[in-house]
């Protein structure tokens, strides 16, 4: 299946369904218009309606939507109790978690601004065909909204890009990146099996950052030989 495109938002900086979709299915891939329809039905989100009807959602509904399905996965939160943990939000408190310590929920996730592709390339200084090349290559989603984080990712494609490194030079990079992630998933999840408790994005993220320090080692002995 070719991957879902969004185009950045309107004029009225309010997203459709597809491109929340788009913004959210890669940390969250059972994510569906069913499963939005039904978080609205539970009266967890509500979004805006255009004149025509269709639903349209703000950042700050994207920001809740990210926080509910991250509160269900690694969690495991019902909806009545999630239910408990927005009301308090919507009322300005900052409620900790049930199950996560003290944590809290402005803890576990911190706004993500995103970028239409115009942004994207007038942060970065990047043309529209240096985008277009590190799409293709894996290297950005395919899409023309971004996170925010990808502003320091093009401009380091662009740096090596004018050593002779290019997007498309990186794909095997891509797919090892890849692959690690797949390890990582697999690790967490073996990890979560074993001691019978979840185990989430902070492993995740541990692993991850375990395996760059590695890697990072291995570059540095072979340039240095």
């Amino acid at each position: 299946m070719a991957p879902r495109t969004a185009r950045a938002p309107g004029e009225s900086g309010l997203f459709s369904i597809g491109q929340v979709l788009a913004l959210l299915q890669g940390d969250f891939g059972d994510l569906s218009p069913s499963k939005l329809r039904f978080l609205e039905e539970q009266g967890l989100i509500a979004p805006e309606r255009s004149k025509s009807g269709y639903r349209k959602f703000s950042q700050a509904h994207v920001e809740r939507l990210r926080l509910i399905l991250t509160l269900q996965r690694d969690h495991y939160l019902p909806l009545r109790v999630i239910a408990e943990v927005l009301a308090e939000i919507d009322q300005g408190r900052d409620p900790v978690i049930p199950g996560a310590g003290p944590r809290s929920a402005s803890s576990i996730l911190s706004p993500r601004r995103v970028l239409g592709r115009e942004e994207l390339q007038r942060q970065t200084g990047a043309a529209s065909r240096f985008i277009g090349e590190a799409i293709a290559a894996g290297l950005l989603p395919a899409a023309e909204v971004f996170p925010h984080d990808s502003i320091a990712e093009v401009t380091a494609l662009m740096k090596l890009a004018e050593h002779g490194i290019t997007p498309r030079h990186l794909r095997a990079m891509r797919v090892a990146a890849e692959r690690d992630a797949e390890l990582v998933e697999q690790a967490v999840e073996a990890r979560g099996a074993a001691s019978g408790s979840p185990s989430g994005a902070e492993d995740a993220l541990e692993l991850a950052a375990l395996l760059e320090t590695v890697r990072g080692g291995v570059v540095r002995r072979k340039l240095g030989r």
